[in-house]
């Protein structure tokens, strides 16, 4: 696998983006005959792609719109011998394919392969419609390849550094929950609430939240009244242990014996066999 190095990213985010449009502008305006027409089927997906779930319903507009004028804007890819590998353009194939088409307009670009990934990923980062799980994917892929900070990466691709955390921290949530996001079922200012709980504490609360179709405001109010339930159940528990050892040290000493408590933990000295058949009998 190519090494990369932090440089990579060193120009900046419209630099790099400006290759894929001047990709398009100089072969499309200057040298028509590099928009060649390709085999659908001879093309593969980028392998880098951050995006990991496509909306059927705006890829079905997009493959009636496809069957009614055509591709406008050819899709960017590189041959790879016998295939073309795309660069740019995936919700383009993939409508096209649901078009029924058998051949697509493309601009066969001479790239740095080292760089597909790093414009890959800045390009999907930059759309709208991407969602906040493959969003958060392509932030830590993007910190892991180029051994970036926090505030390198947000002046990278022109966001905040604590968008960058907060959205690199929605990781943290259960596989279950990453989907509920992904399926729109909680949005992202429920899933931020939900990151510090357990797992396990996760799901159950965004069981509430769908079930009770919460806001975010009304499922913080939820997690403010579980952690002050769980606080009192803890109260409790410590004021009964204290009770209970300050009755048992009482007891021990008033029959010479030499108790001690650590935490929630009890130890008895003894100092001959003695002390232990005394024990024996008290109990």
């Amino acid at each position: 696998m190519a090494k990369f190095n932090k440089q990579a990213l060193g120009r900046g985010l419209d630099a790099i983006l400006g290759e894929v449009k001047e990709a398009y502008e100089n072969n499309i305006s200057t040298s028509q005959e590099s928009v060649v027409e390709l085999e659908i089927e001879k093309i593969i997906p980028n392998p880098y792609q951050p995006r990991k779930v496509f909306n059927d319903a705006s890829l079905q507009e997009l493959a009636q719109s496809i069957r009614e004028y055509g591709i406008l804007q050819p899709i960017l890819v590189y041959q790879d011998e016998e295939q073309y590998v795309l660069i740019a353009g995936e919700r383009r194939l993939r409508a096209s394919k649901i078009a029924g088409l058998k051949s697509i307009r493309a601009i066969v670009a001479k790239i740095d392969l080292n760089r597909m990934r790093e414009i890959a990923l800045i390009e999907n980062i930059q759309r709208e419609d991407l969602n906040p799980i493959d969003l958060a994917k392509a932030y830590q892929e993007l910190i892991d390849v180029y051994q970036l900070t926090h505030d390198e990466l947000g002046n990278r691709v022109q966001k905040s550094r604590a968008q960058i955390s907060n959205t690199l921290r929605l990781l943290e949530l259960s596989p279950p929950i990453q989907e509920m996001l992904i399926e729109e079922k909680i949005t992202q200012g429920h899933a931020k609430i939900l990151v510090p709980l357990s797992q396990e504490e996760q799901e159950k609360v965004a069981k509430s939240i769908i079930g009770q179709k919460l806001s975010v405001r009304k499922s913080e109010e939820l997690l403010k009244a579980l952690k002050s339930k769980k606080g009192k159940q803890i109260s409790l528990e410590d004021r009964d242990f204290k009770m209970i050892s300050h009755c048992i040290s009482k007891r021990l000493k008033e029959h010479s014996f030499r108790p001690s408590f650590s935490g929630k933990k009890l130890t008895i000295t003894f100092e001959n066999k003695d002390e232990m058949e005394r024990f024996l009998k008290l109990l």
